[in-house]
């Protein structure tokens, strides 16, 4: 796994295989960015399930101004902070070693313009943040939210009882990214 554009292009990132955690793949990696790019320019990002931290780390890479990141594991947060030291982003992104739950209601005075979801897949908590983003109000206007998941249908049926648009759809083989944003 590497950072594939921007000012820490080609770093190689470590990285565990587990079942509980996954790195997004470059191709898929790579895909997300091109779509999101025009947005990143100075933006605030919110890595909220960070694992490794590739797209926060992919983000701060091409443009973007700061990143949160959130992991509740000890061991994929070591991974990340060295992935963060290896990459010179440490003036530019804070690690919060907490879950979801607890990161949105710390997080609750700041605002997100691109918002990461890329939870453990089959544990359904990622319709669930999307609504303490919402209930927490960190979420800026005009801003993005991407889900990564496996469970394209189960996620789209609980998205529909939100008030987000669900304005995109890519598929990746077994991989979805939805993107969300304000309803316009």
């Amino acid at each position: 796994m590497r950072v594939i554009s921007g000012t820490a292009k080609g770093t190689k990132l470590n990285s565990i295989e587990s079942l509980s955690t996954r790195p997004t793949l470059d191709r898929v990696k790579e895909a997300l960015f091109n779509i999101i790019q025009t947005h990143l320019q100075d933006s605030n990002i919110l890595d909220l399930f960070a694992g490794s931290g590739a797209l926060g780390i992919e983000a701060l890479s091409r443009g973007a101004k700061y990143c949160t990141f959130c992991d509740k594991s000890y061991e994929s947060v070591k991974m990340l902070k060295q992935n963060i030291e290896r990459t010179k982003f440490e003036n530019k992104s804070t690690v919060l070693v907490k879950d979801y739950k607890k990161s949105i209601k710390i997080l609750e005075k700041n605002k997100f313009d691109i918002i990461f979801i890329d939870p453990p897949y089959k544990q359904n908590i990622a319709v669930d943040s999307i609504k303490l983003i919402l209930e927490h109000n960190i979420f800026a206007k005009d801003g993005i939210i991407i889900l990564e998941t496996d469970e394209e249908e189960r996620e789209m049926k609980e998205l529909e009882k939100i008030n987000l648009e669900v304005y995109d759809v890519r598929k990746y083989g077994r991989v979805k990214l939805i993107f969300l944003r304000e309803r316009g």
